[in-house]
């Protein structure tokens, strides 16, 4: 697994680094939101409630995904465009154009 320069996740941090801990707590909480659903399809809940939560779980998990990317560019494509060679630099903005076109 590579970091933000393209070495090894032990040479440097990932850009969310500060905020894992935040982004372990809301997939966990996300994790349970899924369970949950599942319980719903058990218990036959009415289809529009379901789907209710589906929406809620979908929405949590766009934020942490607009959260990764955010972090992506502040940190990573950010020190690239410091630090950088221009071949570097395309690399990050390929990467995260990349990311975002995967979620839209």
């Amino acid at each position: 697994m590579n970091d933000c320069h393209g070495t090894s996740v032990n040479d440097h941090a990932p850009g969310y680094h500060a905020d894992k801990e935040a982004y372990v707590r809301r997939l966990r909480r996300i994790e349970g939101q899924v369970r949950g659903l599942q319980r719903m399809l058990e218990d036959d809940t009415y289809c529009i409630d379901v789907l209710t939560q589906v929406s809620a779980v979908k929405r949590a998990l766009e934020a942490v995904s607009l959260g990764l990317v955010e972090d992506h560019v502040r940190h990573c494509v950010r020190d690239a465009a410091t630090d950088g060679s221009p071949a570097v630099i395309d690399e990050k903005l390929t990467e995260v154009l990349t990311a975002v076109k995967r979620l839209m």
